[in-house]
């Protein structure tokens, strides 16, 4: 039986793609906050998101970040790896 862990980190409400390999996230909780995914992109599975016409066709799907149906990040990583921006900066 699967059981939800109240601790989890918030999930992503909305997101959009500011450039140079940034996304600006609002999670569920209000919380709004810049993830910066540069480093990733030494990954093979993320090497699509060099592009930034590719990185800008990204959707919120089941409270992460997504880009068609098989490049996500996980909504932890965006959380806990996301630098907060004060709430007047919100989108």
């Amino acid at each position: 039986m699967y059981h939800l862990n109240k601790n989890m980190n918030p999930r992503v409400e909305n997101a959009i793609y500011l450039g140079e390999h940034k996304l600006k996230i609002i999670f569920r909780n209000g919380e709004c906050k810049i993830f910066d995914f540069t480093h990733y992109l030494d990954y093979p599975v993320y090497k699509p998101l060099e592009s930034d016409q590719y990185a800008r066709q990204l959707h919120v799907q089941n409270g992460t970040v997504c880009w068609g149906n098989q490049l996500d990040f996980d909504p932890d990583t965006l959380y806990l790896e996301s630098i907060p921006l004060p709430q007047a900066t919100a989108i």
